[in-house]
């Protein structure tokens, strides 16, 4: 199961996907989130590679899955029935390198062609300790990604800035999507005359759950 919550442990599960071309950092964006590590003779991925981190969001914990797929193109039908799982997309391309941002668009076509119509899509400027060799002005990236409603960082794998955010960004986001959807669809089953309005600060109920799920998701 990508992606499940579990009201009684207050634990949530969901599955990222990491995309972009090869060579952009998708790796050690991942292994410098999960472990601490930035290894510079990091090898193109081949397939799909996946580690787990688990954060606090609101007081609830959020396990996150987190696959690392292959940006070279002979590895793309691999990859793609991985992005009917996911709840979120990390979509990276390298500062330094303009070929990788304007390949952006092709990943990001991909991406909902096969994804879930409600994934959360974060547009990731990795690299950023290439400051003399950029490629990619910022101001432009940040505009395509509010021109296609995604949210935007800079990030370096290498020195670590904004990885921790990025990650803790779009995660919270879900969690704050999911746990929205789940209270709309409370409010639409409660009999009680009146109650037809949405409010996302209402207390879980005695359940504890406070929970939902985007289409992909089942509750346990």
């Amino acid at each position: 199961m990508h992606c499940t919550n579990v009201a009684h442990g207050r634990q949530y599960h969901y599955l990222i996907v990491l995309i972009g071309d090869s060579g952009v950092g998708k790796s050690n964006l991942l292994s410098r989130f999960t472990r601490n590590e930035f290894n510079l003779e990091s090898k193109s991925t081949i397939g799909v590679e996946f580690a787990t981190r688990s954060i606090q969001v609101d007081g609830k914990t959020i396990k996150a899955q987190i696959w690392d797929t292959a940006g070279q193109e002979r590895y793309r039908a691999i990859t793609s029935a991985y992005y009917r799982g996911a709840v979120g997309a990390l979509l990276v391309y390298d500062i330094a390198k303009h070929l990788t941002y304007e390949n952006v668009e092709r990943w990001l076509k991909e991406l909902r062609d096969h994804a879930d119509n409600n994934i959360v899509i974060m547009l990731v400027g990795n690299k950023s300790d290439l400051r003399h060799l950029r490629a990619v002005p910022t101001d432009e990236a940040r505009a395509f990604a509010e021109k296609n409603n995604l949210s935007f960082i800079e990030t370096s794998a290498l020195d670590s800035t904004n990885v921790e955010e990025a990650f803790k960004n779009i995660l919270t986001e879900i969690y704050r999507i999911v746990s929205q959807k789940q209270i709309a669809e409370r409010s639409a089953h409660d009999e009680s005359p009146g109650n037809n309005v949405v409010d996302i600060s209402v207390p879980p109920t005695t359940d504890g759950q406070r929970g939902g799920k985007l289409q992909c998701c089942q509750n346990l």
